[in-house]
């Protein structure tokens, strides 16, 4: 400590702080400065243990609300209030986290529901005004044309929307292939929804993007799962038809289905039982369609991508939405 009466203190070449008289020769006055030290790696150390507690509380709490969500969108499901069972899901999505197969496949449900009557909707009314048209009914034509319009800012809005959670949230926090690939998948599938009735350069626009999405999940999934995994064998599926539908191509719709199908029925006998169900009944859909689609297939071959077209109404083969 300092002499009481010691008024010249003397600052070592440390940097430390002596007393010159007599009584306290060079020694240093590192006193407060120890319990500074001290005190500090206390409160570091609080710090630490109170971030820790505070991380395990929002932990717990974040787990809370995905049961929360979970349940929520279960409910939803069983009272056929699809709009509801997605709001629930996409605020799960909103917790970036990697969902589990019984999340993904909540989300995927809500949403096939929610925008499969509205394309079932158009279908219908595309067909009804082709038959109008056919009579020289225009007036009708132009009611049903009206219709439409809203059916299709309907899905343009829904498709939007699993669009921004998928690129914003789900994709972003999808850490295994399976999720990988079901999620690109979706994002193929929804854009080759808007590729269904969209026109000029947006049909143009939404079908590159679903051919963009389609070939990403089709690299990861060769990768990382096996031919005869639902996930991968839905993927082929819809994909095959996003090129029967919306490229016009027969052909190339027919090998790629036809080469999903060999792979997995070669290794049938490894399948699991798990997925057996799955994985079989996609694989009925992929004969389903070659069955449909190779009267399709010109003689001389038509590789053509012929995006500006329209798509095949009713012609279309199943997909594994």
């Amino acid at each position: 400590m300092f002499n009481q009466h010691c008024i010249r203190p003397y600052i070592t070449k440390a940097g430390g702080s002596t007393c010159m008289c007599k009584r306290h020769p060079q020694r240093p006055l590192s006193l407060s400065l120890s319990l500074f030290c001290l005190s500090s790696g206390r409160i570091s150390r609080e710090k630490k243990l109170e971030n820790l507690i505070l991380l395990i509380s929002k932990s717990m709490e974040s787990a809370k609300e995905r049961d929360t969500f979970v349940y929520l969108a279960k409910l939803s499901e069983q009272a056929e209030r699809y709009e509801e069972m997605v709001e629930s899901m996409k605020n799960l999505a909103k917790l970036n986290v990697d969902l589990t197969v019984e999340e993904r496949n909540l989300l995927s449900v809500g949403y096939k529901n929610v925008i499969g009557s509205r394309r079932a909707s158009w279908r219908i009314f595309s067909s009804i005004e082709q038959k109008e048209a056919v009579k020289g009914n225009d007036v009708n034509v132009k009611r049903i044309k009206d219709y439409m319009e809203k059916v299709e800012l309907e899905l343009t809005s829904i498709c939007i929307d699993i669009m921004s959670v998928l690129d914003e949230h789900l994709i972003p926090s999808a850490s295994e292939g399976e999720s990988t690939v079901f999620f690109n998948k979706m994002k193929g599938d929804y854009y080759r929804y808007l590729a269904e009735f969209k026109s000029g350069d947006e049909r143009k626009e939404a079908a590159d993007q679903s051919l963009k999405a389609y070939e990403i999940a089709t690299t990861s999934a060769e990768a990382k799962l096996p031919p005869t995994h639902p996930i991968r064998l839905g993927l082929a599926l819809n994909f095959s038809v996003f090129y029967y539908e919306i490229m016009n191509s027969p052909e190339r719709a027919c090998h790629l289905a036809k080469q999903a199908f060999d792979e997995a029925i070669s290794e049938l006998d490894s399948l699991n039982e798990e997925s057996y169900k799955d994985s079989t009944l996609i694989l009925q859909l992929l004969r389903d369609n070659l069955t449909l689609w190779t009267s399709d297939i010109p003689e001389e071959g038509d590789d053509a991508y012929k995006t500006n077209g329209s798509a095949k109404q009713g012609a279309g083969g199943d997909d594994a939405e």
